[in-house]
């Protein structure tokens, strides 16, 4: 099965929300800073601060979250910063999420915002989809279904991880018109008429117009923020055929309404992201945190299903 397949199962299934999971320390549940929550296998160090202790505690942590919130959607998005920050422990850490997240029967976007030229890109795509080849064996890394990737070095940064995810069934989300409140800086200069991300926009199309599943959407997919919804409007009739990440709903102020349009008639065609509303809707301090959370993602699930 496509990789644009399985998106609209998951959606299908139980709607447009995705998850991202931003693991951050000073938000975490009081009582998994404290370590009460360490892994029996974690290392015994009594330094919070300490790299390895952290980074287990974010694991145990991300683990549960993914368990609360997998009943209410299909999609999950870790954010690599957050575990990076972390160092190598971090990694692991993140290699652990997306395993977890696998075997939960979510799809996961690794969101790393992944840019670079050939062997370089070359790489980075590996490591997301297939993994590190070494004598003759494949070694698993990120393993991820798909991964969010920065188009503006150009095609020849682009090919490589279109050309990977196409051999192992996964997908691409290539940022296109971003949520942040400076992303009008480069997106919105205007070049042959039209607006920079309109540009984009159409090699977007252009790229994933090969790889329609099914579903009729396909493996190449577009971030497109919640926080423009004029330019969602218009970008969803420019990219009919693309999955839209849509970033920006909840914390960042995009609302359901703001939303509608990235969805086509049949109701596929985008997942909304939610991060800090879903994974901390919570005070540290709250020993209700766990069904904050279920609330929260039964309340994101509710309103995006409209």
């Amino acid at each position: 099965m496509t990789f644009s397949d399985r998106l609209a199962e998951a959606v299908r299934r139980k709607g447009p929300l995705c998850v991202g999971i931003d693991p951050r320390w000073e938000s975490l549940p009081a009582a998994y800073r404290a370590g009460r929550h360490l892994p029996a296998e974690a290392p015994e160090m009594a330094e919070l601060e300490h790299p390895l202790r952290a980074a287990a505690i974010v694991g145990g942590f991300v683990t549960r979250v993914l368990e609360l919130v997998e009943p209410y959607c299909g999609v999950v998005k870790p954010q690599a910063a957050f575990f990076e920050l972390l160092g190598p422990a971090g990694t692991a850490a993140l290699q652990g999420a997306l395993r977890d997240a696998r075997h939960l029967g979510l799809v996961s976007i690794l969101d790393a915002k992944r840019g670079d030229i050939a062997s370089t890109a070359t790489a980075y795509a590996d490591a997301a989809f297939a993994g590190c080849k070494i004598d003759g064996q494949t070694l698993p890394v990120w393993d991820a279904d798909s991964l969010t990737i920065n188009p503006y070095l150009g095609r020849d940064a682009v090919e490589p991880f279109l050309t990977a995810a196409k051999a192992a069934d996964r997908g691409t989300f290539v940022l296109v018109r971003t949520s942040n409140p400076g992303a009008g800086l480069f997106q919105d200069l205007v070049c042959d008429g039209k607006p920079l991300y309109r540009h984009v926009a159409a090699a977007v199309a252009e790229w994933n117009a090969s790889t329609l599943g099914a579903c009729g959407l396909g493996d190449v997919g577009a971030v497109v923020g919640a926080t423009h919804p004029r330019e969602l409007v218009e970008l969803r009739a420019a990219m009919p055929d693309v999955w839209l990440l849509v970033p920006g709903y909840g914390a960042q102020g995009g609302t359901a309404a703001d939303v509608r349009a990235a969805y086509r008639a049949d109701g596929l065609g985008a997942v909304v992201n939610s991060s800090r509303g879903v994974t901390f809707p919570f005070h540290p301090d709250d020993p209700d945190w766990e069904a904050k959370v279920v609330a929260a993602a039964q309340k994101a699930q509710a309103e995006l299903r409209g």
